[in-house]
């Protein structure tokens, strides 16, 4: 799967690719003064590098070492093994947390956000497979291992979960859905696309 995982985004995923990276990097604007992300489950460093073409001083985190080993091969930013339910870094101690395609896959996603939470600084970057999609449905219906296992997450659900990850230092929650079924489509503040962008912005200090 590691070694696929690029040719995927250079061939059939390369439309998904356009359009995920078209609404992330929209969804980063909204931290006009970050220098630093770090990306949880960053796999084998695509949107890391992605992020530090950029101009971020990106970090990609993975707890799979074939992922991390094929990160490595492709080159780019530091790649670091790590559990994304236990981040080894210490708390606000990067600008933005990213997890793109990664909920999905974790036992504990709450835990994972609030951990995601906790290193940040500023704010937390989510790309999600939208569960109210029909690219969901026809990940279900494709009988794979990956997708039996996955946990899809629909855009309410989500900005709550982060809300409650979040506590009092959620400043504000935007998203947009994206990877829609009609050529020409980009990206929308509907909630039937395929993929949803989430920027979750931060206050730096806790409110007493």
């Amino acid at each position: 799967m590691a070694s696929r995982y690029e040719e995927w985004y250079g061939g059939e995923g390369r439309r998904a690719d356009i359009l995920e990276k078209g609404l992330l990097g929209k969804l980063l604007h909204l931290f006009p003064n970050a220098r630093s992300v770090l990306e949880v489950g960053c796999g084998t460093g695509h949107f890391t590098r992605w992020m530090a073409e950029r101009g971020l001083d990106a970090v990609g985190l993975d707890i799979s070492e074939r992922m991390l080993s094929e990160a490595h091969r492709l080159g780019g930013p530091r790649y670091l093994p790590g559990d994304a339910h236990s981040l080894p870094f210490a708390d606000r101690s990067h600008d933005v947390t990213a997890l793109i395609t990664t909920l999905e896959f974790l036992p504990d996603p709450a835990r994972a956000l609030a951990e995601a939470v906790r290193v940040a600084r500023q704010g937390v970057l989510l790309g999600v497979l939208n569960r109210w999609s029909l690219l969901a449905l026809r990940y279900r219906l494709s009988g794979k291992a990956m997708w039996r296992s996955a946990r899809f997450f629909g855009p309410w659900e989500l900005a709550k979960m982060v809300r409650e990850a979040a506590g009092q230092r959620t400043r504000t929650v935007l998203w947009r859905t994206t990877l829609w079924p009609i050529p020409g489509m980009r990206d929308l503040p509907l909630p039937w696309g395929g993929f949803i962008g989430m920027a979750v912005q931060l206050n730096e200090e806790s409110k007493a």
